[in-house]
């Protein structure tokens, strides 16, 4: 009867155990956006244009951009991971455009990590994600 006993034990461990890590993931889930996206398209679109803009402006030898670099980095990958998947939105010029800029960035920020963007990236950059964020506002 012991050993019975003690598989029930441990088989009942194991599924606190499942229930607990599934809880875990589904409230890690719905949790909200630490880099500041609101689901809203346009909104999020303009903000993170924006924000790719500024951090690409900075200076070289500025105390601050590895900080800002490191939050574009994020930036990046929560805009792309949030909208790439959805089709009403991934077909869109704006989309496609942004996109083409944050490749370029990403690109950029993989390879040379510890260089500031070159002026020619730059203004290819604010030229494109301008755009982006014109387009989208119109609703394109």
């Amino acid at each position: 009867m012991a050993p019975l006993f003690a598989s029930f034990q441990r088989g009942l461990a194991r599924v606190a155990l499942a229930v607990c890590l599934c809880l875990s993931l589904l409230l890690s889930a719905c949790g909200t956006d630490s880099l500041g996206l609101t689901g809203n398209y346009v909104d999020d679109t303009v903000a993170v244009a924006d924000a790719l803009i500024s951090t690409v402006a900075l200076a070289g030898d500025d105390p601050g951009r590895a900080e800002a670099e490191t939050r574009a980095r994020g930036l990046i990958n929560d805009y792309m991971a949030r909208y790439r998947p959805q089709h009403a939105v991934n077909g869109l010029s704006s989309f496609t455009t942004m996109q083409t800029a944050v490749n370029a960035l990403a690109g950029h920020y993989a390879n040379y990590p510890n260089r500031p963007v070159p002026a020619a990236l730059q203004d290819r950059l604010a030229k494109e994600l301008r755009k982006a964020e014109t387009v989208a506002v119109r609703g394109g």
